[in-house]
């Protein structure tokens, strides 16, 4: 099987999910499995106009290729897709979106699952909550509870 070479894309503008599909899927016809998410921006109970997402540019997409260096060895993978956004998020709108592709769905959920444990406390990328009263609180925390979650893996 060949080497998989993992699109990362860091950008400012919305992702469609169906070509991101398309494209993972290609002409592989030994995909068994692609585990999808895609991270949308919540409106917190309709008091966020807007989620602003900062990031270091060339940092973030260095930081993202080792990880999926990391997990393309932890899990044999026939694609690999990470898509993070930037700039002002509205409510509803896309921010990330991770595929893994494999043979068998084992592979797929578990370097799925992993990532985004990555890229919620741990990816270059920072946050601030712009509110519908024209406030903004300030950068948004990891919470305990994801932070749980992204520390189950040094233990598998």
């Amino acid at each position: 099987m060949d080497a998989v070479q993992p699109r990362i894309i860091v950008q400012r503008d919305d992702f469609d999910i169906a070509a991101e599909m398309s494209q993972i899927s290609g002409q592989n016809r030994n995909i068994g499995a692609v585990v999808t998410f895609s991270g949308l921006c919540r409106d917190e109970a309709g008091t966020l106009a807007a989620l602003e997402i900062e990031h270091y540019p060339g940092m973030a997409e260095a930081e993202m290729t080792r990880v999926a260096a990391e997990v393309l060895d932890r899990w044999t993978l026939t694609g690999l897709t990470i898509i993070h956004r930037f700039g002002l998020i509205k409510p509803g709108e896309n921010i990330v979106l991770v595929m893994a592709a494999s043979i068998h769905r084992e592979a797929a959920f578990n370097a799925a699952s992993f990532l985004m444990d990555y890229l919620k406390n741990t990816a270059p990328f920072w946050k601030k909550e712009h509110l519908i009263t024209g406030e903004e609180r300030g950068w948004v925390e990891a919470k305990t509870k994801d932070q749980d979650a992204f520390k189950r893996w040094h233990s598998l």
